[in-house]
């Protein structure tokens, strides 16, 4: 899977780069000074590279853990998020981060205990209030955890902290290290999902619906808390017929009562990453649909938005309590 490893020469002793190289003896591996000197360049093919990304290992110096975006949360007091990794094992048409960065390539921050060490002090900083720690915003959460050991690691850490949540947002199967793990009840494993028929067209690389919910079942009767994320919603001619069938599909398998939180999000991209990620893949029809410019931000049309979000939200609330619904309408 991984031909090319690049590690910071800062860092090529580090027990968990020699863990990561031994896993992938044959590759070639080469030292740079910083990964910027790899990952940022312009003169990249972001396309290109995902046919086959590299695995740049590296050590991050600061802003460790940040505020999430307003209006962003499932419940909890304080809302913040930490990206342990730069970019994703899959190959989703709407992401985002293939507008955002040069570089296909993942990047690996190794050190971990610098992430924990601020998540500890921001949790010793608000004793009294709950603050919720959001994983896989700029990478899948579980996606390369056979590699990177990150949910093995970091759970012990964030358990033992009484008013620490943590989401693990993710698309994969990659269970196995939290199945061999105590249940941590304030661990949201949460699931992106989307209609197979759409999922198909634009979440190349991904597992399919139903493996995705074979692994939600699992975790779900071994007792670990389950988020469903239907963002974005994706426009099709006959969308409803999609999420209805969806939303049955899913709550036919899983125990509503059991259920943390449902989130449901709108398709958006800052208007220089559409034109980026367009460029790129121009031939996509994703990018034919009917789009506008709000804001600065490209999204449907205001009365189609608006008609979707209503539809696919009273479909939802006809299945789960209110209180576990979470739409982000930014």
């Amino acid at each position: 899977m991984i031909g090319t490893i690049y590690i910071e020469e800062n860092i090529a002793g580090h027990p968990r780069v020699v863990e990561i190289c031994a896993r992938f003896a044959k590759a070639r591996t080469i030292i740079c000074g910083r990964y910027g000197e790899v990952f940022n360049p312009k003169a990249q093919n972001f396309r290109l590279q995902k046919q086959q990304p590299a695995l740049i290992l590296a050590e991050k110096y600061k802003h460790f853990v940040l505020d999430a975006p307003p209006g962003y949360g499932i419940g909890g007091q304080k809302n913040y998020y930490f990206s342990h990794m730069l970019n994703c094992l899959y190959d989703c048409r709407y992401c985002f981060l293939q507008g955002m960065y040069q570089s296909a390539h993942y990047v690996l921050f190794i050190n971990y205990e610098d992430f924990q060490d601020e998540i500890q002090k921001l949790c010793l900083q608000y004793p009294e209030q709950t603050l919720h720690f959001f994983s896989g915003y700029d990478c899948d959460s579980l996606a390369l955890e056979p590699v990177t050991g990150f949910a093995r690691e970091f759970l012990p850490v964030l358990a033992k902290l009484p008013n620490a949540w943590l989401e693990l947002r993710t698309k994969s199967t990659q269970i196995r290290s939290l199945l061999t793990q105590t249940p941590w009840p304030r661990c949201i494993v949460a699931f992106s999902l989307s209609p197979e028929a759409i999922a198909t067209k634009v979440e190349d690389k991904a597992p399919s619906l139903a493996r995705r919910l074979e692994a939600m079942v699992k975790l779900e009767a071994q007792g670990w808390p389950l988020g469903l994320r239907f963002d974005p919603l994706m426009y099709t001619v006959d969308y409803k017929k999609h999420y209805r069938e969806l939303f049955e599909q899913v709550f036919a398998r899983l125990d509503v009562n059991k259920l943390h939180s449902v989130c449901l999000g709108v398709f958006r991209l800052p208007e220089a990453y559409f034109k980026k990620v367009h460029k790129l893949y121009p031939e996509e029809k994703l990018f034919a649909g009917p789009l506008a410019n709000q804001h600065g931000m490209m999204s449907y049309r205001a009365e189609l938005e608006q008609e979707m979000i209503q539809y696919c939200s009273q479909l939802l609330l006809d299945s789960i309590p209110e209180d576990r619904f979470f739409p982000c309408l930014l």
